[in-house]
């Protein structure tokens, strides 16, 4: 059989958004499966869509003896997805998908064409699948764990979950030189003049909101040693000098311990290397962890606060304190780090004081970059269960994604414009209050329109 071929939905070329702000990162969930797949001796290739473009891809498609490919889907590549599966299965590929959103609805990608959806984590779970279908085909892989598959009888069959991998050390290293990382350092350093890569120390989240998918990784929190992920910067510093990295933990400061061991790790080997990553207010409260992120070079820290009000993060399960936004603001502050904060119009109860409640949040912490988002219900979470019964979906299945749904009885968008309005004001109001106090006032006037026409639209 032809070797395995692995990419994904996303095609740069397509998003005239993200042409603008030019922040790529590679797809480092295929190159951790390439390298694994390599290494258990498949013969493995990567069309990278990131840089490529469809007809490239189709043309790949059609060279040569069609074998199996694997799609990374996530939930904003849906159609994307759907016409790639298509274009493989008019040239008699075999379809095998991973990723959070085609475990979300395996049933209806199985009908659109895949012949096999991975649930969990791919390593162990592609290298087996592939033996499988080499010797029995696409009808005939119950016994292989962490799928949906269609039988003899095209019904979908799931079989028992895969355990996941205990030890992170033993996958080997991503593998980089599949693809060409330096079209991402050159995009980053023509758009913001520094290069950027990415890696992960962990993988997986313990903690429970509501709104967020644990599709892949379960609500399992897997960690690889110091030594491990230093070797992995060393090896990236060698081979590609970036300028600085992203570590895309879903939580990066979540041990301590960890973090200081991690710290030593790179000072015994010389490394220093500016970062950002994304953590949890609560798990930076001590001023010791916040003064070894920036030690370690930590120069922009991205906290997951979605509102100011008490209420709705209880209501979203997560299990922080504004107190404790407040707080880990002041000490990334305090010791030099930028902060970035999420936040999150419209989840369920929300009412304009709770928007008030986000507005005061913000206008006191100063955070130096905030980034809004109306909730959305994605498949599997206990958000979406809760709003099942008032979910609409205003396009086609296939011409959607998760964001699209419509909750009845919630404010439209125009109102959630008008919040934004309202914060962004607000918050300039307050920045410019000392220097320019004609410029603050008029914000001010603006911030208090902005409510009055929130309370207006009821």
């Amino acid at each position: 059989m032809a070797a395995t071929l692995l990419t994904h939905g996303y095609f740069l070329a397509e998003d005239e958004k993200e042409q603008q702000i030019m922040k790529p990162y590679p797809p480092l969930g295929l190159l951790y499966l390439s390298a694994y797949l390599k290494r258990a001796g498949h013969e493995v290739e990567i069309f990278d869509s990131t840089f490529g473009t469809r007809d490239e891809l189709e043309r790949r498609l059609g060279q040569g003896a069609p074998g199996v490919l694997g799609i990374y889907t996530n939930l904003i590549t849906r159609a994307s997805v759907l016409r790639i599966i298509a274009a493989a299965k008019a040239r008699d590929w075999q379809v095998v998908l991973g990723g959070p959103e085609s475990a979300n609805y395996a049933a209806q990608y199985l009908a659109a064409g895949a012949d096999v959806v991975v649930i969990g984590e791919g390593e162990l779970t592609m290298a087996e699948l592939l033996s499988v279908l080499r010797s029995q085909g696409a009808r005939a892989l119950g016994a292989v764990p962490g799928i949906v598959f269609r039988d003899a009888q095209e019904q979908p069959v799931r079989t028992p979950e895969r355990a996941k991998i205990r030890d992170l050390d033993t996958l080997p290293f991503p593998d980089r030189g599949a693809i060409d990382h330096h079209r991402y350092l050159e995009a980053w350093r023509r758009q913001h003049g520094a290069g950027s890569i990415n890696l992960i120390t962990a993988r997986g989240c313990p903690y429970r909101c509501t709104w967020c998918s644990h599709a892949v990784y379960g609500y399992s929190h897997r960690r690889r040693s110091p030594a491990n992920v230093a070797d992995e910067v060393a090896t990236i510093v060698a081979q590609y000098a970036p300028e600085q990295l992203w570590y895309a933990d879903d939580v990066f400061t979540i041990s301590h311990p960890w973090l200081h061991s991690y710290a030593a790790e790179l000072r015994r080997r010389d490394l220093h290397l500016p970062f950002e990553t994304i953590t949890r207010a609560d798990r930076l409260q001590s001023e010791a962890a916040a003064a070894e992120l920036a030690a370690l070079g930590c120069y922009r820290i991205w906290i997951g606060s979605e509102s100011g009000s008490q209420r709705i993060l209880d209501a979203m399960r997560r299990d922080v304190s504004v107190a404790e936004v407040l707080r880990a603001v002041e000490l990334a502050h305090r010791h030099g780090m930028q902060v970035g904060m999420f936040l999150m119009w419209g989840y369920e109860g929300e009412e304009v004081e709770d928007i008030a409640a986000t507005v005061e949040l913000v206008r006191s912490s100063n955070p130096d970059v905030f980034l809004t988002t109306v909730s959305y219900p994605i498949m599997g979470t206990p958000y979406f269960e809760r709003v099942r019964e008032r979910v609409r979906l205003p396009l086609a299945w296939a011409e959607a994604s998760d964001r699209d749904y419509l909750i009845e009885g919630r404010r439209g968008r125009d109102y959630y414009r008008w919040a934004d309005v309202w914060l962004r004001s607000a918050v300039e109001a307050s920045r410019l209050a000392g220097s320019d106090p004609t410029r603050a006032a008029d914000l001010q006037r603006t911030a208090r329109a902005a409510r009055e026409e929130l309370v207006r639209l009821g």
